[in-house]
């Protein structure tokens, strides 16, 4: 078989048979894409192995470094091997174990509105002082929990891509390989223009520049880097004393988007918008790659729940009356 077209050839006969069982395609399974181009550059030949999938698995582009990433990347393309074993049997299927089980979504922390009102005012006094850093960081975790934004397409944009004219910002290929456009609030539009005057104190505005500038030596006018962002984070979160209302060990830096989405949500409620017409928009909106990672929502955190029970009480009640 060729490693390159033959393998790609295969992976799309693999995802038209998965149609023709009614799966939907997932952002996920276009990883066996990227597994075609690895075996191509290795310049393997001959049925695939075992080994090789396990090489593939740890080749994480993002640098995760972690056995969970490993897991989940190794079951896509394990997937995928069961289906070749029936055409070319010599196809080796690794053992599921190899790095452990494939972890579950857990519930997020989802943020009141007093532990952000702390937060942007903590990050308001971290140093050195007088420099850029204390806005830096408050207008980053506030986009954060105003957009939804992954902290990733946070720290990516670039000057250009923040229209404050016509409140806009353009979020270029992210982690599912999807450009967007997101309107913001007025209110967003007005503490981003804030930063902008504040940040042309320290380095001369360019259209090409990060928005979002580090401040240290060196690297002033340069991105933030994510694990110096995490680490502000967590020593904020750390000092706040924040009771854990979550599934992970403390309050992450990525629940203010889950935040994002679980307060949207509440407010259509509010409102008496119908939550499920408003579903596609939102998912669009936070670059979600399938609609079913936005009704997640509904699942697993408490406040939505509540809402899930009271639909399904009320479907109960009115197939109660149709009975009678």
């Amino acid at each position: 078989m060729s490693a390159r077209i033959g393998l790609q050839q295969r992976i799309n006969d693999y995802f038209a048979e998965r149609h023709r069982l009614g799966f939907e395609l997932r952002s996920r399974d276009t990883l066996l894409a990227g597994f075609a181009r690895y075996v191509a550059a290795r310049h393997h030949h001959g049925p695939l192995t075992a080994d090789l999938m396990i090489e593939w698995a740890r080749h994480d582009k993002w640098h995760h470094e972690a056995p969970a990433t490993w897991a989940v990347r190794l079951a896509r393309v394990r997937h995928f091997a069961r289906y070749l074993k029936q055409f070319e049997p010599e196809t080796e299927v690794p053992d599921e174990s190899v790095f452990g089980p494939e972890a579950g979504r857990v519930a997020p922390h989802i943020f009141h509105d007093e532990e952000i009102v702390q937060l942007l005012a903590a990050a308001r006094q971290i140093g050195p002082p007088g420099s850029i850093r204390p806005a830096t960081y408050e207008t980053l975790f506030g986009l954060m929990a105003s957009t939804g934004l992954r902290v990733s397409e946070a720290i990516h944009l670039l000057n250009t891509d923040v229209d404050l004219k016509h409140g806009m910002l353009t979020i270029r290929q992210t982690k599912f390989a999807k450009s967007r456009q997101l309107p913001i609030h007025p209110t967003a539009v007005a503490a981003l223009m804030k930063y902008r005057r504040q940040r042309a104190r320290y380095v001369a505005t360019i259209a090409e520049m990060p928005f979002l500038i580090s401040s240290r030596g060196r690297r002033l006018g340069e991105p933030l880097g994510s694990r110096q962002t995490h680490r502000v984070f967590n020593m904020l979160r750390d000092s706040l004393n924040w009771v854990n209302r979550g599934g992970h060990a403390a309050p992450r830096l990525h629940d203010l988007r889950h935040t994002f989405a679980v307060r949207r949500m509440l407010l259509w409620h509010a409102d008496g918008t119908d939550i499920d017409q408003m579903m596609l928009a939102l998912s669009t909106y936070m670059g979600h790659a399938e609609i079913f990672y936005t009704y997640w929502y509904l699942t697993a955190v408490p406040e939505l729940m509540a809402l899930v029970g009271g639909k399904f009480e009320r479907y109960v009640d009115l197939a109660g009356d149709c009975d009678e």
